[in-house]
């Protein structure tokens, strides 16, 4: 049997608190809001790892903590084995070539002044030893017929392309440097649901024509398990549930996890009466004062005293097959997606 791969990313106990300051003059710290507190994770080669959760989790400060665009209060980020966070200058400037970002909107992301062949070229103007300044059109051409757009149309400027078009130009902007690993900061969320399937389809093709990785961050819990190959769930800053796509979709153990599943449309009506819809009471914690214990306790119908005291550990549990961060972890099979 030959050992698994080494990650080609690997997160460890990775923290953000932004400071809560009060006064004008003098300024002091008077609270932080979590944001990601105590995120560990690994990426392989070729692999899809799915990010959910509910707006204000996490996932997007996550991602900007991956590509340095925040530096982190505590933790490590390792690219094939170097630490980003610990990196500065001209070597962080290498390493990110390795990680690129699509970004949620299609819209704001490209700038409106500037031209398609301008924009994908960009990365070139930063990195100029990649592509001789000669051969870059020829190359931003290139990049264009890669994701299925038209490379004559390299003069064009971003108003004169659809949703689905801009978001492909955003691809093509970040395979410009050739990098191993991908964040997709809800690359589908802005689009039609017709055009959220042929970006779909041309992510899952670029992933097996160039062997990326993909950190997938999405709301939509259909798209996440259509592209993933394991999925993280997360809540108030912490990763409570994390596991193959089939563990988590089929077999949820954390009820976090159980409630986003049963809120999932089922197509099928027979399967629609079956399922069993978990409606979570109150509203989620603030981030600047997350519960004792458990953070999903104050809102879970399986709440203990143990679940105020204790922070669960994110383990497999009895009776499961990956890890659950919930002291009283079970399988529920009534709200599986199947």
């Amino acid at each position: 049997m030959t050992a698994p791969a080494e990650p080609i990313l690997e997160v460890r106990d990775l923290v953000k608190h932004f400071p809560l300051t009060q006064g004008i003059v003098v300024k002091r710290q008077v609270g932080a809001i979590k944001a990601v507190d105590g995120v560990s994770l690994d990426l392989h080669r070729g692999e899809t790892l799915g990010v959910v959760g509910e707006s204000g989790c996490g996932k997007s400060t996550l991602a900007k903590l991956l590509m340095a665009l925040e530096q982190p209060t505590s933790g490590s980020v390792r690219i094939k084995g170097k630490d980003i966070t610990k990196t500065r200058g001209a070597e962080l400037k290498r390493m990110r070539r390795n990680i690129q970002m699509v970004m949620q909107d299609p819209y704001t992301s490209l700038n409106p002044r500037m031209t398609v062949g301008d924009i994908v070229g960009e990365p070139f103007e930063i990195h100029k030893d990649v592509v001789p300044k000669g051969g870059r059109r020829r190359k931003v051409q290139e990049l264009l017929d890669v994701v299925g757009l038209n490379p004559d149309h390299i003069n064009r400027y971003p108003h004169q392309f659809s949703g689905g078009q801009r978001q492909r130009i955003g691809i093509a902007r970040g395979l410009a440097l050739q990098p191993e690993i991908i964040i997709c900061d809800e690359p589908v969320s802005a689009l039609d649901v017709s055009i959220q399937a042929q970006v779909m389809n041309l992510l899952e093709r670029l992933q097996s024509e160039f062997n990326l990785a993909y950190i997938f961050i999405a709301h939509d819990l259909s798209v996440v398990r259509h592209i993933s190959d394991r999925v993280a769930v997360m809540y108030l800053g912490k990763i409570v549930e994390l596991g193959r796509d089939a563990d988590i979709y089929e077999r949820p153990t954390h009820p976090y996890t159980q409630a986003l599943l049963s809120a999932v449309p089922v197509p099928n009506p027979e399967g629609r009466e079956q399922r069993e819809r978990i409606i979570l009471q109150g509203d989620p914690p603030s981030p600047a004062n997350p519960p004792s214990g458990c953070r999903f306790r104050t809102r879970c119908w399986k709440a203990q005293d143990i679940c105020a005291e204790q922070v669960p550990l994110l383990q497999i549990r009895e009776g499961s097959s990956h890890p659950s961060a919930c002291h009283f972890a079970e399988v529920n099979d009534a709200v599986g997606t199947h």
